[in-house]
């Protein structure tokens, strides 16, 4: 017994902004006849990121990303049929599991959603999954913000910025966010933001000398490009620290980056650190608890923009780099 399923598949390599011809969708057959262990699951949503952009792929591979599935048919005692579960298996809409124990990046292959209520399972994608995690470790354990402190965050309004400024907030320090848009920025200052600015409208250096005109000691970057440039430059405090998570503004460019801040980051001692969540796959449960306490409490708020539909994941993907999401961008299958 088998049932057909799809998946979206790399036909070209990404030449700046990908495009929708850039994919391919395709169908495969998967085995519903399991042998003791397997599971078969079935896609509820997937996500999209901008990391994605730079994976290393080949012409054919299946489209990389996690998605809550519910498991369709199991022959594993720890998987029961109907558990949902987080799976890295790629853009598809059905995956036979061999070995949910098999490591991956994020931990076990298939890692079951805890108890989160009324809660949508799909943000087991967004503030309790991927993003939220990397918001958690990344300012916590890579920034140590400290009480009183002034922080700036990029991409404020995305699924990692907007977590990181509300942590913040909790860790009592000022916090000053950036987005594109009126309605990005009007829902950055509904988080609890100190202050937010539209960096389209007004540029990063006339609203730091207006926000911070004593400098930054944090900035958690998901931005860099010309934005960073001018922060690391003309903003951050003499031993400031930054956090570099994303380069969302850098992923598309066919030019090389002509300009260095590296002698701003001599000569102010800064600490630059990078933050891959992966690394922290072993903490994952301390970080997911500890969010989906805030989350429960109203500390922690979010948005998702949904994308219906799995025919629809090239454009939910390419919209990310129009600027079209606000919170955590996830594809309903």
């Amino acid at each position: 017994m088998s049932q057909t399923a799809k998946k979206w598949t790399r036909a070209k390599d990404f030449v700046g902004v990908p495009k929708v011809d850039d994919f391919k969708l395709d169908e495969e057959t998967v085995s519903l006849s399991l042998k003791p262990g397997e599971v078969v699951t079935e896609a509820l949503y997937l996500t999209v990121d901008p990391y994605m952009r730079g994976m290393p792929f080949n012409i054919g591979d299946t489209m990389f990303g996690e998605q809550v599935a519910r498991v369709k048919v199991s022959n594993n005692p720890d998987f029961p049929e109907g558990c949902l579960v987080v799976a890295p298996v790629g853009w598809r809409t059905l995956t036979l599991v061999s070995n949910p124990q098999k490591p991956s990046i994020f931990g076990p292959l298939l890692r079951r959603i805890p108890d989160m209520g009324d809660l949508s399972p799909s943000l087991a994608l967004g503030c309790l999954g991927m993003p939220g995690l990397t918001a958690y470790f990344g300012l916590l354990d890579r920034g140590q913000p400290k009480a009183g402190e002034v922080v700036l965050v990029s991409a404020a309004a995305g699924a990692v910025g907007s977590v990181v400024g509300q942590i913040a907030k909790i860790k009592g320090c000022t916090v000053i966010g950036s987005a594109g848009t009126k309605e990005k920025c009007d829902w950055v200052k509904s988080l609890g933001f100190d202050h937010v600015f539209n960096y389209k409208e007004t540029s990063v250096d006339e609203a730091l000398k207006e926000f911070a005109p004593n400098g930054i000691d944090l900035h958690f970057d998901n931005v860099g490009g010309d934005f960073s440039y001018a922060v690391l430059q003309n903003h951050l405090k003499t031993c400031g620290r930054v956090v570099m998570c994303g380069a969302i503004s850098m992923y598309n460019s066919t030019d090389k980056l002509e300009r260095s801040a590296y002698r701003f980051i001599i000569y102010k001692q800064l600490d630059i650190l990078g933050v891959i969540v992966s690394q922290y796959k072993d903490r994952f449960s301390e970080g997911l608890e500890q969010l989906l306490q805030w989350v429960k409490e109203g500390k922690i708020k979010y948005r998702e923009t949904v994308t219906e539909g799995f025919e629809r994941m090239p454009e939910a993907f390419i919209s990310l780099f129009q600027g079209a999401n606000i919170g955590k961008a996830v594809v309903k299958a």
